[in-house]
């Protein structure tokens, strides 16, 4: 029988207050948009919504997948898609007075090219009106097809994210029967073959009883395929309900995050965060990647081209 764990000090958090965390929920309401913030019951809902950010979810609140880890609804949308969404969501990005932009989004099998163009329209949108936006994408596998992934990456977003989740071991327990562990290995990879200075990142979940030398072949395959930063975060059910989502089986010790953080550094990931509340998303992370890709363009900018006058000489 499956004995669940007590949940430890260390993972309470506060219930929201802010009024910048109220305001921008009327906001999103009124657009009809969703947010990963409040679909997957993020733990870091009020501090992320009170500094005013947000990472926003495409193509509505019901998935086609069934991973047992998350809580979002799942169904078949039947291919309904809100075609003015980008712009929606270009307007709530304006009023939030942002510079970093998370987007990310439910599976979509039920479309012909699994929402692909969707995400590249919503990039493209968000950064005509505003090319210094920095733009992270947490796609879908997309069924590691090149050409949906290359779409994507063709939109130039800055960080490419795609989550493998957990150990290869414990992926047909955890994950849907249609997102493999390989699979998604192969879109990072693929991110990399289209533009090999494209930043990417994923995400490990603890406490699935994951066994540590898994756990560290996961970060050997990673870096195998290039793969820039990864995030260890606490898994915590979504509801009680263990016949649809799994039970906590344990909760993480902050010095074990602290390891796997030490034990990733060392392998040469450019960032890790790792802690029982750290998500894919996460303000940290994103103060991080937005510091690397500032300076970035600022040298891009720096650099002397030839003149006319040079050219002739």
């Amino acid at each position: 029988m499956t004995v669940r764990a007590n949940r430890p000090d260390w993972l309470k958090v506060r219930v929201p207050q802010s009024p910048k965390y109220f305001e921008i929920k009327d906001m999103l309401k009124s657009l009809n948009l969703a947010t990963v913030c409040q679909e997957a019951l993020c733990p870091n809902i009020g501090e992320c919504w009170g500094g005013g950010t947000a990472t926003f979810m495409l193509m509505g609140d019901t998935c086609t997948r069934a991973c047992r880890f998350c809580g979002v609804a799942t169904g078949n949308p039947k291919g309904i898609l809100d075609h003015d969404e980008p712009f929606k969501v270009g307007y709530a990005i304006s009023q939030m007075n942002l510079d970093y932009v998370v987007l990310t989004s439910v599976d979509r099998d039920d479309l012909d090219d699994l929402g692909a163009e969707h995400f590249a329209k919503t990039i493209e949108v968000i950064k005509k009106n505003n090319p210094k936006m920095i733009v992270e994408v947490l796609t879908p596998d997309f069924n590691a097809r090149p050409e949906l992934v290359e779409r994507v990456v063709n939109a130039r977003p800055d960080v490419f994210a795609h989550n493998i989740e957990t150990t290869e071991a414990l992926t047909p327990t955890v994950r849907d029967r249609r997102s493999g562990y390989r699979q998604s290995l192969r879109t990072l990879e693929i991110v990399k073959e289209v533009d090999p200075k494209k930043y990417t990142k994923t995400s490990i979940m603890l406490g699935l009883e994951e066994k540590d030398e898994d756990v560290m072949q996961a970060l050997i395959d990673l870096r195998n395929v290039g793969c820039d930063v990864v995030t260890f975060g606490q898994y915590l059910s979504p509801t009680k309900r263990h016949e649809r989502h799994l039970p906590v089986l344990e909760y993480v010790h902050p010095d074990k995050f602290a390891y796997w953080q030490e034990t990733a550094e060392e392998m040469g990931f450019m960032y890790v965060a790792s802690g029982p509340l750290v998500r894919s998303s996460y303000k940290a992370g994103e103060y991080f990647m937005k510091g690397v890709i500032e300076k970035e363009r600022h040298e891009n900018q720096s650099k002397s081209y030839p003149t006319i006058e040079d050219l002739l000489q």
